[in-house]
């Protein structure tokens, strides 16, 4: 005899994924170029406790700056992320960045990014 035994669980992960934000970023004509997986030397010393990732560049904001999109299983791993890159910011201006999560969905923008763009981006996340 075989018993299955399956659940629900609030930490089942995103049905959405980061290449889907970015395409919708894109579609709301958003910037959101060059956008590929995120590496541990993306990470740095930060947690790595995403199931996604995806780094993406704002062209306008200069060569290299990106934004990053990361998907989770478990809103504890999203919120201890969120708060890392918060209390950075906290610390010392040079490491704020723009924080915004929805459902199991964390963005990081750029500090230097315009409240302005950054509420379109959120925006877009909204509607997800």
């Amino acid at each position: 005899m075989l018993f299955v035994i399956s659940g629900c669980s609030s930490d089942s992960g995103s049905s959405v994924s980061a290449g889907d934000v970015i395409t919708k970023f894109k579609e709301a004509g958003l910037e959101a170029e060059d956008a590929r997986a995120l590496t541990s030397e993306d990470m740095g010393i930060a947690p790595m406790a995403f199931e996604e990732g995806q780094r993406f560049v704002l062209p306008s904001l200069g060569e290299d700056v990106g934004a990053r999109v990361f998907v989770f299983k478990k809103t504890s791993d999203l919120d201890d992320l969120k708060k890392y890159y918060d209390e950075m910011g906290k610390a010392s201006a040079m490491f704020f960045s723009h924080t915004y999560a929805k459902d199991k969905v964390l963005l990081q923008l750029p500090g230097k990014l315009e409240e302005e763009q950054v509420n379109k981006y959120k925006e877009v996340m909204d509607k997800l």
